[in-house]
């Protein structure tokens, strides 16, 4: 067999081993092990490999970014965040129909920024909605349904574990991503309250109503969750405005949420030791997925199997919105079988050099000139001769190209290595942001959505059938983001281009 050959062949072993249950990061580093037993006919190369991709990945200076964003919603967690969110967002929308719903959702939203795990929102806010939920007559299956659907939230509202992994492994801007990810966290989150509207107007008897309360009360609610708004304009201002980095800001809102978790007296060294333990045990079970995803990644680039598959698809002469239909239906395929952190390690290496090589279209070199020439003769450019400004007024209506000579005359330099930079860069957050989307949809997925085992064992007198039924609509929401977001790119890179 060939290299390319062994590579293909490793796809379906891989598989094989995750169904038996192998886990993840175990599977993907006995495969590139064997594999590169294979190829290189020996263990030389492979144990050569594995001495510097443990060294070379956990030295990334990214990655310790990812303990503080677990530690951060520990601590956040012990601060009673979770509670005063949700009470404030009940305060507002419970005595609505279908409105204590409408709050959970909104609570997991606010938890979702100063959290970047789906699992841990989607735990934590159950402990504290899900009650609620039921006290007040809500069904079992709209109740885990709606838990399991606004947890989901945490790894798309800013900050995010996953979008910070997915940064890595693309080499993009993490700042970037997450300024990306708020439109479409926003929408997510309208999306599900409409959905949860439908639903209780659709099935009257899902849903109970509770009584409004005094606005006085409503805004001493609104009062208790300065803390979360604190934490996420200090982390999430402070990487914008240049004050730190994005490591350093996961620093900053791992300390402050502890500080506001001691004074909420919620921090005691007990808890304290177990938010370092459960930080621990998490981050160890993330670094070695992502430990055996770059061993495999390894030995995939060794095959060339990337190169050749991205080669192939580019020559097939498919529309490059059809190759990224595909690629979006085969993550929602993955969802319904693999957790989130697994398909962004497992696949991202070999989607995205495929979406690297297409053009979507999304910035013109023309348009780049046009915007640059309109800047330079609104600020005035002397000695230039009419008939040159004719030339580029024209050039500019009819949205041709500037030539050199023309760029030269009023002192701008736009070139085509400038546009292709900046189409792949939207084009690598944009494909991240719908990556993101669509595996969020998988961890609500029947069969293996894992939000909907987290929460169905917290509420263990709801069938799972009735969780399955009740979260389909909010799986709907959800591809109809997708769609909106795939047809409009503007939309998920509108505040990129307004505050870039």
């Amino acid at each position: 067999m060939t290299s390319l050959e062994i590579g293909l062949a490793s796809f379906p072993v891989l598989m094989g081993l995750i169904f038996l249950r192998v886990p993840i990061g175990l599977a993907m580093f006995l495969v590139a092990l064997g594999g590169l037993y294979f190829v290189t006919d020996g263990m030389a190369v492979a144990l050569s490999r594995l001495k510097h991709e443990t060294f070379s990945t956990f030295s990334s200076y990214s990655l310790s970014i990812v303990p503080m964003f677990l530690l951060m919603g520990h601590f956040a967690t012990l601060g009673g965040m979770s509670a005063a969110l949700f009470k404030a967002a009940e305060a507002f929308l419970g005595h609505r129909k279908g409105g204590v719903a409408m709050a959970s959702v909104g609570a997991c939203a606010g938890f979702g920024a100063i959290c970047g795990s789906s699992l841990a929102t989607a735990a934590t806010m159950s402990q504290v909605a899900l009650p609620e939920l039921k006290r007040y007559g809500y069904s079992g299956g709209l109740s885990t349904a709606t838990l399991a659907a606004g947890g989901t939230l945490g790894i798309l509202i800013p900050p995010s574990v996953i979008l910070v992994i997915y940064a890595i492994l693309t080499e993009q801007n993490i700042a970037k991503l997450f300024l990306s990810a708020f439109i479409p966290g926003i929408l997510a989150a309208i999306g599900y309250m409409l959905t949860i509207a439908i639903y209780v107007r659709v099935n009257p008897s899902a849903a109970g109503l509770r009584e409004p309360i005094p606005m006085s009360e409503r805004f001493r609610a609104l009062m208790d969750v300065w803390p979360v708004l604190l934490v996420f304009l200090l982390v999430v201002g402070g990487i914008y405005l240049g004050w730190f980095t994005p490591t350093e800001g996961a620093a900053v809102g791992a300390a402050g949420t502890g500080l506001i978790a001691l004074l909420n007296r919620g921090l005691t060294r007990r808890t304290l030791v177990q938010s370092f333990y459960a930080t621990a045990r998490n981050t160890a079970m993330i670094f070695f997925i992502v430990l055996g995803a770059a061993f495999y990644n390894g030995f995939l680039a060794l095959t060339q199997v990337p190169q050749e598959l991205s080669q192939w698809v580019v020559e097939q002469g498919m529309s490059p919105w059809a190759v990224l239909a595909c690629i979006l239906l085969l993550y929602l395929v993955f969802g319904c079988l693999m957790d989130s952190l697994s398909m962004i390690l497992l696949t991202i290496p070999i989607f995205f050099p495929i979406i690297s090589e297409l053009d979507f279209g999304f910035v013109s070199l023309a348009a780049m000139q046009a915007e640059a020439a309109r800047e330079a003769l609104a600020a005035g450019v002397p000695d230039v001769a009419p008939e040159m400004l004719e030339g580029i007024r024209a050039a500019m209506a009819a949205g041709a190209e500037l030539t050199r000579e023309q760029m030269q005359a009023i002192g701008i330099n736009v070139t085509p290595v400038m546009a292709n930079r900046i189409a792949a860069e939207e084009v690598a957050i944009w494909f991240g942001i719908l990556v993101l989307i669509v595996v969020e949809v998988g961890l609500i997925t029947p069969p293996v959505g894992m939000n909907l085992f987290v929460i169905n064992s917290m509420d263990p007198k709801t069938r799972m059938i009735d969780t399955y039924k009740a979260v389909m609509p909010f799986v709907a929401s959800d591809i109809v983001r997708v769609v909106i977001l795939v047809a409009f790119p503007g939309i998920t890179l509108f505040l990129l281009r307004v505050l870039h």
